[in-house]
């Protein structure tokens, strides 16, 4: 039997024990964490709308007309009015034919996959996906291929390699991690030309980039129809919880009969549908908060050079910077902490080894004040370490 408190201890030596704080306000721009308030720069609430009065407005009605719990799965009697005409909305806002609400976007990932695939198939992906789409993979029993980050001609020669049977391509098309961008469209191309399923996962794309937060395929220009398979979140610009898949009308029918995390759920609360078709609306009718959050990047990059913070080649909200070494990015994320700034640490084996990091995650209600506070205490904490 393993050894779980030794296991542990050798954790925290590593400078790799995760611990939780406690949140005692909503979500916004500061928040109240372990009872000190802070500055918040590691939330995905891109857009501040999982506080949106409106927001929870659309919420509390919903609740006192659906009740709090949906009561059962999809397929039984837990398939409310409210799921059915988000779903119609959000198969409209991303340009596609029909789409289908999942609890999470984990469970949305493991349902294509698992749907889709079997021991017989193919699943290549990036090698920095989110873990959801890796474990995906192993869960639907195909055999799993990762091609190197970003690397098109890697892709190209994964599938020339391929075996006989089905073929899904997955990537993030913002990496949750370093914030970068997939090439769609090269991605779409070899797709076709290798006659394989291609799947995006755009959780940090959608309602950020594109026009009116349309996600990565309008952002890159790149039709619906290119892209078979896609999937988003609504628990971080969208500010509420759950998961879509976008797709055809035969895709979305076969899911629903055979995507296990999908059949054997309990469907989300009516209520959280209700306040998503809120939040939808909002990024067209306040669409002054993706371009708050766009300017927002902008100046936080260029006060990141002047400050000769080393940033990598993101021009998303999703801001990392690299310092190693998992101890370091820890201790530094404790004194910013202190300081009145929330910045997270993130450590293998979220990341590879040796690619510790401060995760810094913008928002559109940030101030240019808020940034410089950020970066100036930033900057001075890795003099010291140096």
């Amino acid at each position: 039997m393993k050894d779980l408190k030794q296991a542990l201890i050798q954790r925290k030596q590593q400078g790799l024990y995760r611990q939780r704080k406690q949140i005692q306000s909503p979500q916004g721009r500061e928040i109240t964490l372990d009872g000190q308030r802070v500055l918040n720069f590691c939330s995905n609430d891109y857009l501040g709308l999982a506080a949106h009065p409106e927001v929870t407005k659309a919420f509390i009605q919903a609740a006192r007309q659906y009740g709090v719990g949906s009561g059962s799965a999809h397929l039984v009697n837990g398939h409310s009015s409210a799921h059915h005409q988000l779903e119609e909305e959000l198969a409209a806002f991303s340009g596609y034919p029909r789409a289908l609400l999942f609890s999470t976007g984990y469970m949305a990932n493991l349902g294509v996959a698992q749907s889709l695939c079997t021991h017989r198939d193919h699943i290549i992906e990036d090698k920095l996906n989110h873990a959801s789409l890796l474990d995906a993979a192993r869960v639907s029993g195909a055999k799993l291929t990762r091609y190197l980050h970003g690397n098109y001609q890697s892709l190209q020669d994964k599938l020339s390699s391929r075996g006989a049977g089905e073929c899904l391509v997955s990537s993030d098309a913002v990496f949750s991690m370093d914030g970068d961008q997939a090439d769609i469209n090269t991605m779409a191309d070899l797709c076709h030309a290798h006659n394989t399923w291609l799947m995006l996962d755009d959780a940090h794309g959608f309602g950020v980039l594109g026009k009116n937060g349309a996600g990565s395929l309008s952002h890159q220009q790149i039709a619906p129809t290119n892209i078979p398979i896609y999937m988003a979140t609504l628990g971080k610009a969208l500010g509420t919880a759950g998961a879509f898949i976008a797709g055809s009308e035969d895709l979305i029918e076969y899911l629903i009969q055979s995507a296990r995390s999908y059949i054997f759920t309990t469907a989300m609360p009516p209520a959280i549908a209700e306040a998503t078709r809120l939040s939808l609306k909002l990024l067209v009718t306040e669409n002054w908060r993706q371009q708050a959050l766009t300017e927002n990047i902008r100046h936080f990059k260029l006060l990141a050079k002047q400050s000769k913070i080393p940033l990598l080649a993101s021009e998303t909200a999703i801001q990392p910077v690299i310092l190693n070494n998992p101890q370091t990015a820890l201790e530094i994320s404790h004194a910013l902490f202190r300081k009145g700034l929330h910045v997270a640490a993130i450590r293998p084996p979220t990341v590879p080894a040796n690619t510790a990091r401060l995760r810094i995650t913008l928002r559109a209600d940030h101030t240019p004040e808020d940034i410089q506070h950020l970066l100036e205490s930033l900057s001075a904490l890795i003099t010291s370490t140096e």
